[in-house]
């Protein structure tokens, strides 16, 4: 099983906990959400870090399911889970796929109706729905039933909170929708929640929070946005709209003074809420998105908190960043004052990966724009140093000696346009592919040329991880080949990539001054945060490039730099912070 399948088992679990007695087996639900979200978002598969004895160090996975998930590797099934789920028709965990159907609501529909049939209940629900036989049901009606029929409808269309979006996407959808906001005059502050805001690779739907103390005003300026399909429902301190695009953004009104305490609940991950709140029960304080409670003073209210910082201040810890609420250490830390000052996209003075158009005949893609037009963009981003990495020219289509030539040339076009300028240094690189054999793609002639390489895989995916670990390290051995781009090949949404030996990998990263990528590219976002916090824990060195093709997509950087912050580095660990006399004399080691 991989591990969508594991999560999805384990999340069935928690769903079935629920159905059956949620107060009961409160702790538990808890505990297979949180060991799922875990395992869904690892960049190494959980039967890896079985066969290698390491299941404990997944984080979520406690001795309980750690026993579990050894018997499901060893038998096929687990008697425990078994149990856990007798009783619950397989129906209504099909029907939880869809928005808006929580466990009980789809338990209550297959058993009332009788669905039994996996590959038919969203159908037979829709007809019975259809016929009007939903709306009868106690707790039910006509509203409910019209809703339950928009929500398969735009289940199988993908809009809703169907599809998860790609951070990039998801910001872009985001900031149009604040920037409509903010054109309102009772507006005071708004700002995106949950897993938006902690900027985790994908995101499953868009929350907005909004400081007013005239909430008709806003939701009824949020509701005329322009690029609005429909209506979903509007309250009076609440609203949702589908976008034109079918996304679904959901909005939340509180006053000014709750504000703080509003962003707080609705940020961190369940996880870090759940040990915040056992943190401030100690201290005999009781939380929620209205503000901070004294549980030692009868009859005493609520305290409300205009911002974050006040509102963490008042249980004790410094303000933890949005990125690293995920209960992985960080109130322990915050209340010692001891967080780690994370890396700032202002921070970073270069990008070392990018195409441009120039005609080098590549072996994938060309950029769109010139050498010129992609380096006054990096001076317009305060940029001190900019690497040029086309692709290495394709060794199918060019001799060794018409490669060399080709470089020669780019290699003289990146002099003219530095010759016009002083504000910027810019650096001769390739993007240089690893062979399956672990050779890279052109000679040591060629590689002479450039001052150093940025290397990759772009073929044969399907590799063991021993079998393509022995590749990348082979490839990123050569003395010119310093910086491993987007290390696991991942593309979000579409490709999980490969396995690498990571202890391994990052320690002859460290041993021999390689240093580890961390894409911007929309769709990679890769090195995974995990990742990036391991490299944080050894020492590795990393870089955080955009991957442009484009002009205007090397302002991605800030997303690159939202993963960088999730894996809890700091600007000490990110090479391209460092001025051109410090990075070339890192190249050289």
């Amino acid at each position: 099983m991989g591990n969508l399948e594991i999560a999805k088992l384990l999340r069935n679990v928690a769903a079935a906990y629920t159905i059956k007695d949620e107060r009961k087996f409160h702790f538990q639900i808890v505990a297979y959400q949180k060991a799922a979200d875990s395992i869904e978002n690892s960049p190494t598969q959980l039967q890896d870090y079985y066969k290698d004895g390491k299941l404990d160090t997944v984080a979520g996975i406690g001795i309980s399911i750690k026993g579990h998930l050894e018997e499901l590797f060893t038998k096929g099934k687990v008697k425990y889970f078994e149990w856990a789920l007798e009783g619950v028709p397989p129906t209504a965990f099909v029907l939880m796929d869809i928005p808006s159907f929580g466990p009980k609501k789809a338990y209550r529909l297959v058993e009332e109706f009788g669905l039994t049939n996996p590959g038919t209940v969203i159908k037979d629900l829709k007809d019975l729905a259809q016929k009007g036989k939903v709306a009868p049901l106690k707790g039910f009606g006509e509203k409910s039933q019209k809703d339950i029929l928009r929500a398969i409808s735009e289940f199988k269309e993908g809009k809703g909170k169907t599809t998860r979006m790609v951070l990039p996407y998801a910001s872009e959808i985001a900031d149009g929708i604040i920037d409509h906001l903010r054109k309102c005059p009772d507006v005071a502050d708004a700002r995106v929640l949950g897993s938006l805001r902690r900027c985790l690779p994908t995101v499953g739907d868009i929350d907005i929070a909004v400081a007013s103390n005239n909430p008709t005003s806003v939701l009824d300026h949020f509701v005329s946005y322009p690029h609005i399909e429909r209506v979903i429902e509007k309250g009076k301190e609440t609203s949702s709209i589908l976008t034109s695009g079918g996304k679904q953004v959901d909005l939340m009104v509180q006053p000014i003074e709750n504000f703080g305490s509003l962003l707080q609940h609705f940020t961190g991950s369940k996880n870090h809420n759940v040990a915040l709140r056992e943190f401030s029960l100690r201290k005999n304080l009781s939380l929620s998105e209205h503000g901070i409670k004294d549980l030692t003073r009868k009859n005493s209210g609520i305290q409300h908190y205009s911002s974050e910082e006040k509102f963490y201040q008042a249980i004790g810890l410094s303000w933890i960043p949005p990125e690293i609420r995920e209960n992985t250490g960080e109130i322990e830390l915050a209340a010692k004052n001891s967080l780690p000052k994370l890396i700032k996209t202002r921070e970073i003075l270069g990008d070392f990966h990018i195409h441009s158009s120039f005609p080098i005949e590549p072996s994938h893609d060309l950029g769109k724009n010139t050498i010129g037009e992609m380096t006054k963009k990096a001076i317009s981003l305060g940029y001190k140093l900019l690497g040029f990495s086309e692709h290495n020219p394709s060794i199918s289509k060019h001799t060794p000696e018409e490669i060399y030539k080709l470089i020669e040339l780019r290699n003289k076009n990146i002099e003219h346009v530095l010759s016009g300028t002083k504000s910027i240094r810019i650096l001769k690189l390739l993007e240089t592919d690893i062979l399956p054999t672990g050779k890279l793609a052109i000679d040591n002639k060629s590689l002479r040329l450039l001052d150093f390489t940025v290397v990759s895989i772009h073929s044969v995916f399907s590799m063991d991880k021993e079998s393509m670990t022995k590749r990348v390290l082979m490839g990123l051995s050569h003395p010119k080949a310093k910086v491993l781009a987007h290390p696991t090949g991942r593309l979000l949404n579409d490709r999980p990539g490969y396995e690498l030996d990571w202890p391994k990998v990052l320690s002859f990263c460290k041993k021999y001054h390689k240093a580890l990528e961390i894409n911007a590219w929309p769709t990679r976002l890769d090195l995974s945060d995990q990742i990036v916090r391991q490299a944080v824990e050894q020492k590795v060195k990393m870089i955080i490039n955009t991957d442009s093709h484009a002009v205007d997509q090397m302002d991605n950087m800030k997303y690159g730099v939202a993963i960088a912050r999730r894996g809890w580095a700091q600007k000490s660990d990110i090479l391209n912070t460092l001025d051109y006399n410090k990075f070339i004399k890192w190249t050289k080691l």
